[in-house]
């Protein structure tokens, strides 16, 4: 059950009786509460997740998602790389594609309306070469335009200000995003660093930096070098401390669903749902698998169900029906969504090598339980086609504004300047959220450290002291599960010993000032 409909339809059971939580009373608060409701969004927005899966080389993405309703057409262009139509997996609702065969896990969450296929995603006048699509894709650029920036690390650099100076910080103490690999993406570029932390895996990770500060102290010179030193420290303290949190966090959690072998996707998948459920908040992971430039031997001489390409779909199928299942059985699934690209698609004529060469859009799936299941568009024309390519139904930096405005819940102009231009939003998700950092109350910042926290937990309202006030800290079905009162401070201390696992909001009020923020307690 999605948590927003969770805490609405036990809400109101929990209004009327009181209710022990080790031994501490808790008390209900009105679910008409308006501070509850904003509360509750803000919690539901900012500890969302999206998962980037790159699909390296330019998929082939009509061998992918079929064209059911031009199959003469189909078969008559792709003679010899055609799946049979007998074997192509259905969808339910959906008579006009169909998915490759091998597709299965892709098919159940589309049939459990866990996944969205977007089709025909591409860009105006597209460019056919590896490096510049890629650079388009990751950029969120025009393709006559070139940026610097990545579009990912835009949107992280706007709401994490001060990044890499001010940070791991008792608010943020984890990496803004991780990809998991050897490098990183341009996606995740930043106007002066990467905004991403690239592991192998945690513990590779931890052995290779060391996860405690080995830093001499001493004065820096104001000079050139001076400050070339001071930036290399800097980065050294972000990687040490990352690497315990990133550490820390995969020793709380372990997977849970079975994940496919000899599958570098799934093995990818494997450490990120580790790193969630262990309670990492990071936002932005970035995983990826190559292999998809299939311009000859795409599919068996005697058999086109199978082949290269074949054993890639499978692999990325199996993958993200595992890592979803995973999350699920973890119970994440309502904080996590992922998300496919390709730089390009494919022609559609095959060749004479059994392959096809480099052409333009492409569908891109978005799954996760809080999306609407469904096909946005129509199967992209065969017949009707621009140089031998299909034509594009959607812009991809549509899907970039849906994520940042409906999932991350960045306002409408931040995403513009983002993205460099105004794009529409699709109807991707079940329900949108118009900000993370909405305010229905005065809330001002509030540092909650250690976060996550065990045992005590300290509200650091910086030179904001507070009179009188109280305390607050409620559960996610809206029960009061601590409450004490303030005189003269700014800096409270909690005892959160006595709650169990999970997410709490934190409230302190004083007179018409309300400072909140997210608590979360793991053991």
């Amino acid at each position: 059950m999605r948590r927003r409909k969770f805490i609405k339809n036990t809400i109101a059971s929990a209004l009327f009786a009181p209710v022990m939580i080790d031994g501490i009373s808790a008390k209900a608060i009105d679910a008409s509460s308006p501070f509850l409701r904003a509360l509750t969004k803000v919690m539901g927005v900012s500890d969302r997740v999206l998962v980037v899966i790159q699909l390296n080389g330019g998929n082939d993405g009509i061998n992918t998602v079929l064209p059911l309703d031009q199959y003469a057409d189909y078969n008559r262009l792709r003679a010899n790389i055609a799946i049979p139509e007998s074997k192509v997996l259905k969808l339910e609702k959906n008579n006009n594609i169909g998915l490759h065969p091998i597709m299965t896990g892709m098919q159940k969450l589309y049939n459990e309306g866990k996944l969205v296929i977007v089709n025909g995603v591409s860009y105006p006048q597209p460019n056919f070469s590896h490096f510049r699509a890629s650079d388009i894709w990751f950029t969120g650029a025009d393709s006559n335009q070139q940026l610097t920036t990545g579009w990912a690390g835009r949107y992280l650099e706007n709401r994490f200000q001060g990044f890499p100076d001010a940070y791991p910080n008792p608010m943020m103490p984890d990496p803004l995003a991780i990809q998991i690999g050897f490098s990183v993406s341009t996606a995740l570029l930043g106007s002066r660093v990467s905004m991403a932390t690239v592991i192998q895996n945690p513990d590779t990770f931890a052995r290779l930096i060391g996860d405690k500060p080995n830093i001499a102290p001493g004065e820096i010179p104001d000079t050139y070098a001076g400050k070339q030193i001071a930036f290399l420290r800097q980065q050294q303290i972000s990687a040490v401390g990352y690497a315990a949190q990133i550490k820390n966090a995969a020793a709380k959690a372990n997977n849970k669903a079975t994940y496919p072998t000899q599958n570098t996707l799934a093995d990818q998948l494997k450490i990120v749902a580790r790193l969630i459920a262990g309670g990492l908040q990071t936002k932005i992971y970035y995983v990826s698998i190559g292999g998809f430039d299939t311009h000859a031997a795409q599919v068996d001489a005697t058999d086109p169900t199978i082949g290269a390409h074949t054993e890639l779909l499978r692999d990325v199928s199996d993958a993200i029906a595992s890592f979803q299942s995973d999350i699920e059985q973890l119970g994440i699934q309502d904080n996590v969504i992922g998300m496919t690209f390709s730089e390009f698609g494919r022609r559609v004529a095959s060749n004479s090598s059994r392959g096809t060469d480099h052409g333009t859009s492409a569908p891109m799936f978005v799954f996760g339980t809080n999306v609407k299941g469904s096909v946005l568009g129509k199967s992209s024309s065969l017949t009707d086609l621009e140089n031998g390519n299909l034509k594009m139904q959607y812009d991809f930096r549509q899907v970039y504004a849906t994520v940042l405005n409906d999932w991350f819940g960045t306002d409408k102009p931040t995403t513009t300047t983002i993205l460099q231009k105004d794009f529409s939003n699709l109807p991707i998700f079940n329900s949108t959220v118009t900000g993370w950092h909405d305010k229905v109350y005065e809330v001002n910042p509030l540092l909650i450290y250690p976060n996550p926290a065990s045992d005590t937990v300290v509200l650091d309202l910086k030179d904001n002291y507070i009179p009188s006030g109280v305390a607050t800290v409620f559960d996610m079905m809206g029960r009061l599960v601590i409450q004490e009162s303030i005189q003269n401070a700014n800096l409270i201390q909690l005892d959160v010993s006595r709650l169990i696992n999970g997410r709490y909001v934190v409230r302190i009020e004083s007179g018409q000032k309300v400072y909140s923020g997210g608590l979360l307690v793991m053991k």
